[in-house]
């Protein structure tokens, strides 16, 4: 089991309270399918990304929590089945209003999960975040007509 100090449990428990974060991933999870599968064997993916587990270091993301507003630039990785806009303007998961549904449940080791609804331009999402004590957070995305995908990466506290 995880030791948190007193300090990151504060902490936590003050991010968790004021619903003022945002997460920017390191790392994202797309569901590996055929498609997939043959973009890794193109050779096109950068180093340290496989099919499975897309290196986003130096790739702009994020996803903010304030109050009951959501706002996400997420890069995604994988399949979509209809309803796209062929300029490439929606290619990313672009969350922005307000979200629906917000639930919050504790979880073992101190974590916390969040889910909720939220809405792109042309989309509807359930999101899932799991955050940690020490900061850590995963974030697993469901598009109505995306494959889902997943995120780690580090919560930070947002100032007032």
């Amino acid at each position: 089991m995880p030791k948190y100090t007193t300090s990151q449990l504060k902490t936590f428990e003050t991010l968790i309270e004021n619903k003022k974060f945002t997460i920017e991933s390191d790392r994202a999870y797309p569901q590996v399918s055929n498609a997939m599968q043959q973009v890794l064997n193109s050779g096109i993916l950068l180093p340290n990304s496989s099919a499975g587990s897309i290196s986003l270091i130096g790739n702009s993301n994020f996803l903010t929590i304030s109050g009951n507003s959501i706002s996400s630039y997420l890069p995604y990785f994988g399949e979509r089945q209809m309803n796209i806009d062929f300029s490439g303007r929606d290619s990313a998961i672009q969350l922005l209003g307000l979200m629906e549904n917000y639930t919050v449940i504790k979880g073992k080791n101190h974590s916390i999960s969040i889910k909720f609804d939220a809405k792109s331009k042309l989309e509807s999402f359930k999101t899932y975040i799991i955050l940690y004590p020490n900061l850590k957070a995963d974030i697993q995305i469901v598009g109505a007509t995306r494959s889902p995908i997943s995120y780690s990466g580090k919560v930070e506290l947002l100032d007032e």
